[in-house]
């Protein structure tokens, strides 16, 4: 190993296109695919920080068709297609402790109807996009992590930069060294998904968020079973909230069937949750512990898990998507619908709708400057269409809890869907979601079962099925701003909740004396990340922030 430090790296490779965009998402994927349909001579790059297209990619998933049907229209005469089990049957619960009411369908506004939609694998659904994507002339480069944002002397951007692989935990230089390669472009799309590492860095650059809503975030946690074929109902799509949640914790959960005995099921939790002893992954494993889940896990099999953020705010939160050389994209932007638990037909639709701007001013010969008109033109679109309606929901739910916010959010939905209007006309969120945790001394402690290994799990038993590997001699990708925080105030006000919040069992507090708890030290093991962001989100003391790990790392997810 060489003593080289960074400030002795030789200089970048680079490469230059028309548009590069970040992230093999389907907002990325559906921008570039636009992009060669509009001008087949345009170069497009596209960069992927996991090891292949869709091994980060994690949804429920109900895919709504909408984007899929502007963007290639002919998707379902194609054998290959990834999406082939229509929803067949739509329930919705409320959840008690023992048992549940099931809503009646007519009482449910028309967009939180699923027939027409189908259920399957978001991941696969990015894969076969990218295939899309290649066979246009799209260049694709999975594994490579876009760590560094260019800029000219006037402040524009100019590309990306991907990481350099190969430096040490303690910065030197190891023998496996590569530097990372710049990829500048006309313009470059961020399509990272929630709460990017680089489109954070723009938000705040370009002071894009400001005159919005803070943003608003959940934690989707998710496993894939194979289950009995008798106990498998294929199309069968079902949502309930209410238990394990208390009545002021907002979030609920699905059951999706879908292919070959196959069923998602996931939990989704609210991160302006206040109780700082409340565990998302182990209110997610108690739920399938409930009577009228428990049996279609019976005698399964668990193939895989994972977690990632939801971006919830919706239409008052969303930034301004333009600055000067480039466009935010998807999830990047915030366009999840949060009743719908849907998005990525938003994304599709954000990436065609950027990808038609960005080519008018290719054509005109622009370069490096804001393409103001996708800004203007995504509230007229059906991605405004789609989120005004119900950008009253998550703040009623916030407002008066799970049964008052539900039934006020159904009768604003159904007014805007009847009348155009809303009688609370566009409502504010409130604190960002790293404001709301109580102290310790203010809440009931949350205590939760022992995993029984049947339906119900402990973390790292599930991050071994999400496949998640980083390589361990390098810069934790979890930074602690300043590293005295966790013990000296997150720890006797919150009871340090990154090791509940967390998913994956990352951030630990380990005592010298357990029995006397003496001498507390703040352990983070990042090999175990799978990279959902929540630390970034929740942290009450906002003094974790996630970075891009060297390229590859992470989950690999199959068919999530």
């Amino acid at each position: 190993m060489s003593e080289l430090q960074n400030h002795d790296l030789p200089e970048r490779e680079g490469m230059d296109y028309d548009v590069v965009i970040v992230g093999a998402g389907p907002a990325g994927l559906s921008a570039a695919i636009h992009l060669k349909q509009i001008n087949p001579d345009l170069t497009v790059v596209v960069v992927e920080k996991g090891s292949e297209v869709g091994a980060h990619i994690l949804s429920g998933a109900v895919i709504d068709p909408l984007g899929l049907d502007q963007l290639l229209p002919e998707w379902r005469n194609d054998p290959a297609r990834p999406l082939t089990t229509e929803v067949t049957e739509d329930l919705f619960y409320f959840l008690g402790p023992a048992g549940g009411i099931r809503l009646p369908n007519f009482a449910m506004p028309k967009l939180m109807d699923n027939h027409g939609n189908f259920v399957g694998s978001l991941g696969n659904v990015a894969r076969w996009l990218g295939a899309q994507a290649e066979a246009l002339g799209v260049e694709i480069y999975p594994g490579f992590a876009a760590s560094e944002i260019l800029f000219d002397d006037k402040g524009a951007v100019i590309g990306i930069a991907t990481g350099d692989m190969g430096i040490a935990k303690d910065g030197t230089i190891s023998g496996r060294f590569t530097r990372g390669m710049e990829l500048r472009g006309r313009y470059t799309l961020f399509g990272e998904g929630v709460r990017g590492h680089l489109s954070k860095q723009l938000i705040k650059r370009f002071d894009l968020a400001r005159g919005k809503e803070p943003q608003k975030f959940g934690i989707g946690l998710k496993e894939l079973w194979q289950v009995e074929p008798g106990r498998h109902v294929k199309g069968l799509v079902q949502h309930a909230f209410g238990w394990p949640l208390d009545m002021s914790t907002g979030g609920g959960s699905f059951l999706y069937h879908f292919d070959d005995n196959l069923v998602s099921v996931g939990f989704v939790v609210h991160l302006n949750y206040q109780n700082p002893t409340l565990s998302p992954f182990d209110e997610f494993q108690r739920f399938k512990t409930h009577e009228m889940v428990r049996d279609v896990f019976e005698r399964g099999k668990r193939l895989s898990y994972g977690a990632r953020a939801i971006t919830e705010g919706g239409w008052q939160s969303v930034p301004r998507l333009t600055f000067p050389g480039g466009a935010l994209l998807g999830c990047a932007a915030g366009f999840v619908n949060v009743p719908r638990i849907k998005g990525s037909h938003n994304a599709v639709i954000s990436g065609m709708l950027a990808a038609q701007h960005v080519s008018d001013a290719l054509a005109a010969g622009r370069a490096h400057d804001e393409v103001a008109g996708y800004e203007e033109a995504w509230r007229s679109s059906a991605i405004g269409r789609d989120l005004k309606p119900v950008r009253n929901v998550k703040p009623l739910w916030s407002k008066f809890g799970t049964i008052g916010g539900v039934v006020l959010g159904g009768v604003d939905m159904w007014l805007n869907e009847l009348t155009g209007f809303s009688p609370f006309g566009t409502m504010k969120h409130g604190k960002a979601d790293h404001e709301t945790l109580k102290p310790l001394d203010q809440v009931k402690p949350i205590i939760y079962p022992k995993p029984d290994g049947v339906v119900s799990f402990d973390k790292l038993s599930s991050v071994f099925i999400s496949a998640t590997n980083h390589e361990e001699d390098q810069p934790a990708h979890l930074q602690l701003l300043d590293p005295a925080v966790p013990i000296a105030v997150n720890l006797p006000r919150y009871g340090e909740p990154a090791r509940l919040y967390c998913p994956a069992g990352v951030y630990e507090v380990v005592y010298a004396d357990p029995s006397t708890k003496a001498d507390p030290r703040f352990v983070i093991n990042a090999q175990n990340c799978v990279h959902c962001k929540t630390c970034d989100i929740k942290d009450p003391s906002q003094n974790i922030n996630w970075v891009t790990p060297e390229g590859g790392g992470g989950p690999n997810y199959p068919n999530m």
